[in-house]
């Protein structure tokens, strides 16, 4: 499923995630670190209070003000059209407490000053290296800052007391950074594609839930393209397998090519695929999936003529059931197919309609 919106979906692509899948990473690693950021807090603040009485207690304001903007951060993250920003707000929260805190104690006298690497590990598991370079920056320069900046002439006279801390956080750094990126390897395995690149159902299932709280809080309505290429049986049959996985390599290329950086799409297996569509409508989503149809069938592939059909279905705003969505796209892409494929098809359940007994189905303008 790919897609659009105030989420992993809709928004466009940033530094810090410049792919999709790097935002659908982001995301999925934020969730599952949440609470044990929790757990890592209350460790925190248990050590800051038995050390209170020789360090002082002033260390605690700066942990008090990290959990509020923690508080306030968290807020925003669920509607946030780049998700990713608020993840790094956060990050960058958790250093400056700590920087705060060793500023509090001593600077670089005080047995704090390893803490900054605590944030650092985190970061391979959300971004990139890029990222995780400007993360190592930033802590190098808190460490300066709260070391040099309280008392640098111990500084003059300690250099170890700088030196080994950049070094503890640049191996820390380093060291996770390789232990992530074979975890990823492993892990891209069973939520990406192997043939085309795209998400696959995995994938799938840990967005949907994202998507219904985010239709909710935004009270906009979320739609489902559902995509199946037409003929594709024959192909496989007439030409071999290598030709149908040419087939379906390229248009999964044509696809990402034609949709939005913010849009996220999904192989679901086969030859069927879905495209997201966070707060857009019928008539958007529609529009997109005809893009997309044109775009397939525009030029042939491996010299054959491939053509794709669609079925088209959104929420109301503010609500958004995947299965009862996605079953009402199945439907139009069922009668586009009876209706001689290549085309697009539109399924626009109306509350009134429903009274009836009917469904009524719409089709757009499209080429022959």
């Amino acid at each position: 499923m790919e897609q659009e919106h105030p989420d992993i979906s809709v928004a466009p692509r940033s530094w810090l995630c410049p792919e999709p899948a790097d935002r659908v990473r982001a995301v999925d690693m934020e969730a599952r670190l949440k609470p044990f950021r929790r757990y890592s807090f209350i460790a925190i603040a248990v050590a800051l209070l038995a050390c209170g009485h020789w360090v002082g207690w002033w260390t605690l304001i700066p942990l008090g003000l990290s959990i509020v903007g923690f508080a306030l951060v968290d807020r925003q993250h669920a509607s946030a059209k780049q998700p990713e920003i608020t993840i790094a707000t956060a990050w960058l929260i958790s250093e400056l407490a700590i920087a705060g805190s060793i500023a509090l104690t001593g600077g670089p006298k005080s047995p704090a000053v390893a803490w900054l690497v605590i944030p650092l590990v985190t970061l391979p598991a959300r971004f990139n290296a890029r990222a995780v370079a400007v993360g190592v920056g930033v802590a190098f320069g808190l460490l300066l800052l709260v070391t040099f900046g309280v008392d640098a002439r111990y500084i003059t006279h300690h250099p170890d007391s700088v030196i080994m801390p950049m070094t503890l956080i640049g191996a820390v750094a380093l060291l996770s950074s390789a232990l992530m990126k074979s975890d990823l390897e492993h892990r891209s395995s069973s939520v990406i594609d192997p043939l085309t690149g795209m998400l696959n159902r995995n994938a799938l299932q840990t967005r949907v839930a994202e998507l219904v709280a985010q239709a909710e809080i935004l009270r906009e309505p979320v739609a489902l393209i559902v995509g199946d290429l037409d003929h594709f049986k024959n192909i496989n049959d007439g030409h071999g397998h290598a030709a149908g996985d040419v087939v379906l390599k390229d248009v999964a290329y044509r696809m990402r090519k034609a949709l939005r950086a913010y849009d996220l799409a999904y192989r679901l297996g086969g030859e069927e695929f879905l495209i997201v569509l966070p707060g857009a409508d019928h008539r958007q989503a529609a529009e997109v999936a005809e893009t997309l149809r044109a775009a397939i069938a525009e030029d042939p592939i491996a010299g054959l003529l491939v053509t794709i059909s669609f079925g088209v279905s959104a929420s109301d705003p503010g609500e958004f059931e995947y299965d009862t969505v996605f079953a009402e796209a199945d439907l139009a892409l069922y009668r586009s197919k009876q209706e001689g494929r290549n085309r697009v098809r539109v399924n626009d359940t109306h509350e009134r309609a429903d009274e009836l007994g009917v469904v009524t189905s719409a089709s757009y303008p499209l080429a022959a």
